[in-house]
C-alpha cells in the first residue's frame, strides 16, 4: 500500500492516497483473521501524521529526523521530487489509510498494569465493523493491528479491570475508590470530523472502571459538574456490552 504526504523535514498533514480496491481487500482479509501491521515508535508515527492528536507530547525535531531516516532505510517512506509528496508504504501506509477513515476513537488508559502489558489502547472503529487498534507500552512503542469489532471489544475487555459488578451508589466517593483501587481505567470515546487532514473533536464521553476489594465500579462525569465523577448504570449485562453501547 502506498499513501502520500507532503514532503519536508517531517511530512505535514495530508490525506493518504489509497489505491483502488485496497480497503475492500484488507477488510476481506480481516474477515479471515487479524491483520498485524507492525510496531512503531511515537516519533515514527508522528513523521507520517499517525495518531498525532492522541500523543502526550510531540517529539523533538532531532528525534523526528532520526525516525524519518529509519523509515527511509526500511523503505516505508519514499521521497518524491522537490515540491511533490512522499509516499507512505507497506503496513504503515495501511495503518495511516485506515486511521484517516475513522470518525471516532476509544482511548483507554489503565493503571496497575504489569510487565509486558500495554498501559494504553486506542480503538478506531471502521464502517465495516472492524477496528484499527494501537497498543502502547511504557517505552512508547505502538503495536498496530486490524481486527473484527467483536474481537477488538473482547480483547479490550480482557485487559480492563475485572470483578463482580457493583451496584450504583449515589453516596459513593469516587475519588476514595480510585485512590485505593487495585486497577482502574479511564475510557474516553471521542467523535471527530475531518476536512482534508484537519481533524476536529466534536463530542466525547468518559467512563471510569475501578476494581476495589474485588468489586468493579463504573463511574461517569456528573452532567452538572463535569469535574466530578458519579456512579453510573451499566449499559448492558457486562463490560463488553457497556463498551459496545458506547460505540453505538
Amino acid at each position: 500500500m502506498t499513501g502520500t504526504h507532503t514532503s519536508g523535514p517531517a511530512p505535514g498533514p495530508s490525506q493518504a492516497s489509497v489505491p483502488e480496491g485496497l480497503v475492500a481487500a484488507v477488510v476481506n482479509l480481516v474477515g479471515t483473521g487479524p491483520v498485524l501491521l507492525g510496531a512503531y515508535t511515537i516519533a515514527e508515527l508522528t513523521a507520517v501524521d499517525a495518531v498525532v492528536d492522541f500523543l502526550e507530547a510531540r517529539p523533538s525535531d532531532e528525534v523526528l529526523t532520526e525516525a524519518i531516516r529509519s523509515l527511509v532505510a526500511r523503505q516505508l517512506i519514499v521521497a518524491g521530487p522537490p515540491g511533490e509528496q512522499v509516499q507512505v508504504r507497506g503496513d504503515l501506509g495501511i495503518a495511516v489509510a485506515f486511521q484517516q477513515r475513522a470518525r471516532m476513537v476509544m482511548d483507554v488508559r489503565a493503571t496497575g498494569t504489569g510487565p509486558g502489558e500495554p498501559w494504553r489502547i486506542l480503538l478506531l472503529p471502521q464502517p465495516e465493523r472492524i477496528c484499527l487498534i494501537y497498543r502502547i507500552d511504557t517505552f512508547g512503542v505502538h503495536q498496530i493491528g486490524l481486527y473484527k469489532l467483536d474481537e477488538s471489544l473482547r480483547q479490550l475487555t480482557a485487559w480492563l479491570p475485572k470483578g463482580s459488578q457493583a451496584d450504583p451508589d449515589p453516596d459513593m466517593d469516587a475519588d476514595s475508590v480510585l485512590a485505593s483501587a487495585e486497577r482502574s481505567a479511564l475510557i474516553t470515546l471521542t467523535h471527530y470530523s475531518a476536512q482534508g487532514s484537519a481533524e476536529t473533536a466534536d463530542a466525547s464521553t468518559d467512563l471510569v472502571l475501578a476494581r476495589h476489594q474485588g468489586r468493579l465500579h463504573l463511574f461517569s462525569r456528573d452532567q452538572d459538574n463535569p469535574a466530578k465523577l458519579v456512579t453510573s448504570q451499566w449499559k448492558g449485562s457486562n463490560v463488553q456490552d457497556t463498551l459496545a453501547g458506547l460505540l453505538t
